[in-house]
């Protein structure tokens, strides 16, 4: 039966970097229909209930009904050791990250940690993810499974590592990538809305034979997605120079093997180089900002109005578990907060953009998810703008919906989210 929802709804027509906040369209007594796991109209409440006597409404009062978030940059193998104290990059690697993914050669505990981390991101409003597994194959199949079972799209691939860098139970070869990869690709990809990514860690565990290896697999596989990391601390940079002399700059590490396109996601993208820019911004390729993870590991501040006015193309990112927490919301006021230090105070419809549509985009999904559209997935997040009494109070002084809204991102957490709904289902209804 179709559904019809009722509430306030915020949907985009363009990019508010490129069109400002009237890139947003609201509608205060609005509701949405859902049929078949799609939207299928979109309007105001008066209207819509006219058309569709027949369809059940949900009615959510005041909630605001917004695309469900997309988060484009996470590991979730990370999730337990969320929130590890004092290291930067390479030794937090080393002390925290390296241990726990070894954990996930036994496929029991990376099907345990793969459905506690989705329930996670749905109590968060986040319908997607773009998310790193181990170099174990059993780590990717236990995140697509679980995901089918939630009717989530998912992007993931096994991380591929082979260089010493890394410790020996986390190291496969060059030929292991290349196989090990292309089977998850073939048994996964497309198959309901599981998405497979081409997945070396980043240059310093790869060596350049790997690296060329899915360079060649990507070349075979140019509908998938290839996500790595780029130029997230300023003492990683000098890593990659020490192991890849010949390298014009970071980018080029990758560029050489095959590993820059269009489908291209490159994680943290702080430290660039012009050539660098310019290079991104030719191919078309994703960059992806993660706040949080950026401040909790003190590698530096994103450049989000340089990049955003080159035209680059820039996701939003929890980065689990270098980031911080598991809510876009939280990582929307991180972005905030970034902005400010480099004097651009981003508005409420950029950082909502930026968890949604923005990140969809960079996904190379946006004709499918991030946003509420009539033939979109029906993906969305009802959000109470009212959910603490610190933000009540403040909400009650708003004049437009964006200053309702702000206070949210600002100080929103889980209690927010009143609902999560994935293809027109409600996550965690039975």
């Amino acid at each position: 039966m179709a559904e019809l929802h009722l509430g306030q709804v915020l949907s985009f027509t363009a990019s508010p970097f490129e069109a400002g906040p009237g890139a947003v369209r609201h509608e205060a007594e609005g509701a949405v229909l859902v049929e078949d796991g799609r939207f299928a109209a979109l309007g105001t409440a008066q209207a819509l209930r006219a058309a569709h006597p027949g369809a059940r409404v949900v009615d959510h009062g005041g909630g605001l009904i917004v695309p469900g978030f997309v988060d484009a940059h996470a590991h979730y193998p990370q999730t337990a050791m969320i929130a590890s104290w004092g290291k930067r990059l390479i030794d937090w690697l080393n002390a925290y990250t390296f241990p726990e993914e070894m954990r996930f050669a036994d496929p029991a505990h990376a099907a345990e940690v793969a459905g506690r981390y989705l329930d996670l991101l749905l109590a968060h409003g986040t319908t997607s993810v773009c998310s790193f597994c181990t170099i174990h194959p059993a780590s990717v199949e236990a995140l697509f499974e679980a995901a089918e079972a939630r009717g989530m799209r998912v992007f993931a691939g096994k991380t591929c590592m082979d260089r010493d860098t890394a410790p020996e139970g986390l190291r496969d070869t060059a030929q292991a990538a290349y196989d090990d990869s292309r089977a998850l690709l073939a048994r996964w990809h497309g198959r309901g809305r599981a998405e497979y990514v081409i997945t070396p860690r980043f240059s310093p565990t790869s060596t350049p034979g790997q690296l060329e290896a899915l360079g060649a697999l990507w070349a075979e596989n140019p509908g998938c997605l290839m996500q790595t990391h780029l130029s997230e601390q300023t003492d990683e940079i000098a890593w990659v120079k020490s192991l890849y002399p010949e390298a014009r700059d970071y980018l080029d590490t990758y560029e050489a093997h095959g590993l820059l396109g269009a489908g291209g996601l490159y994680g943290h993208a702080i430290h660039l180089e012009p050539r660098e820019r310019a290079r991104l911004r030719e191919v078309g390729a994703g960059l992806v900002h993660c706040p949080t993870s950026n401040t909790f590991i003190g590698s530096g501040l994103f450049d989000m109005e340089g990049l955003s006015r080159e035209g680059q193309i820039i996701g939003l990112a929890t980065d689990t578990g270098g980031g911080s927490s598991f809510s876009m919301l939280r990582t929307m006021a991180a972005a905030y907060e970034i902005g400010q230090l480099r004097h651009r105070a981003l508005h409420a419809s950029e950082l909502l953009w930026l968890a949604t549509q923005g990140s969809a985009r960079a996904l190379r999904a946006e004709d499918r998810i991030g946003n509420i559209a009539p033939g979109l997935e029906a993906d969305f997040t009802v959000l109470d703008l009212a959910s603490t009494p610190a933000i009540a109070q403040r909400v009650a002084q708003a004049d437009d919906i964006w200053e309702a809204l702000f206070p949210t991102i600002m100080m929103g957490d889980d209690r927010a989210v009143s609902g999560t709904w994935v293809a027109g289902r409600r996550a965690g209804a039975a």
